[in-house]
């Protein structure tokens, strides 16, 4: 067997510095501390904190007055900021600045009187939180489906936003059907869809079809994982989402394939290497990386956890 390990893969500069938050006010403030849904959506991530005694909520009601609160990577809206602040909480904010910017771009086009189409996944954190900057001027679409119905006040005054971690060939085709339907349709500056996803999604594309199976190293509530694991079988190989080594089937391998493994931009890179030890251990592999691109984003630590 042939293993190859992709990059860029795993933690994005998002994720670090979200983890790196979390880290930091355990070191400083002690536990519990309390997080406003999960820090990143990784099942390793999230257990390793809640056994050093941080508590995941999904009500503000569920965080005793005056604790301390950390809001996710993902971000939320301004109504969790006025609860968190109603509720006397000590927050910080770990939301991923690329998140930030959909936020300012929402509250923007807003206010120049755009009726907002965001191109998401309804029910995720990030969307959940983006609406909620500016609720009444914004339209949820999904799928080209959606946009070929989406209702809009002024034809003449439509703009729109995209989660970070979709597939960017996915938001480009919805992007495109709604130019169709709104020629004067208005975008961001820059592209919504953060660096880190597209780069993942760039590595993949290029070496599928390299390879006889895809495992992307990532939890079943990444959008980013997922997107990396529907593009994989796009290229017609299979692909398998797994949370780490335990999940990995015999029966996906007959012992002579040729294996990529990639991670999403929450995932561990010793998840990785666990899984690439257990094809070493279990079919003689040959392991070896291929880089796409270098990744030298980094962000600042908000400043509550700052030394």
């Amino acid at each position: 067997m042939r293993v190859i390990l992709v990059s860029p893969r795993g933690f994005c500069a998002g994720v670090n510095m979200a983890i790196d938050t979390l880290d930091r006010a355990i070191q400083r403030f002690g536990t519990p501390i309390y997080v406003y849904h999960e820090i990143v959506h990784n099942k390793w991530v999230v257990d390793r904190f809640r056994s050093l005694g941080v508590v995941f909520v999904n009500s503000i009601e569920d965080v005793p007055l005056g604790a301390r609160l950390v809001f996710s990577a993902h971000g939320v809206s301004p109504t969790i900021r006025r609860l968190a602040a109603q509720r006397r909480l000590k927050t910080i904010d770990a939301t991923c600045p690329l998140v930030t910017k959909v936020h300012r771009e929402a509250i923007r086009f807003a206010e120049q009187g755009y009726t907002i189409i965001l191109i998401g996944h309804a029910g995720h954190d990030e969307v959940v939180g983006t609406l909620g900057e500016a609720p009444e001027a914004i339209k949820l679409v999904g799928s080209v489906d959606e946009a070929d119905v989406v209702e809009v006040a002024d034809p003449e005054r439509v703009a729109y936003l995209t989660q970070t971690t979709l597939s960017v060939a996915d938001a480009n085709l919805i992007v495109e059907r709604l130019q169709r339907r709104f020629p004067k349709l208005v975008g961001p500056t820059r592209a919504d869809i953060c660096y880190a996803t597209q780069n993942r999604q760039d590595a993949v594309r290029q070496w599928a079809a390299h390879a006889d199976v895809v495992l992307v190293v990532g939890s079943q509530n990444s959008s980013n994982s997922q997107r990396l694991a529907e593009l994989a079988r796009a290229t017609g190989r299979p692909a398998y989402l797994i949370d780490g080594p335990e999940d990995i089937d015999p029966t996906w391998f007959q012992g002579q394939e040729t294996v990529l493994i990639t991670a999403g931009a929450s995932a561990p890179e010793l998840l990785v290497q666990q899984c690439a030890k257990l094809l070493e251990h279990r079919y003689q592999a040959r392991v070896e990386e291929v880089k796409v691109c270098e990744e030298e984003m980094r962000f600042a630590l908000p400043r509550e956890v700052r030394e």
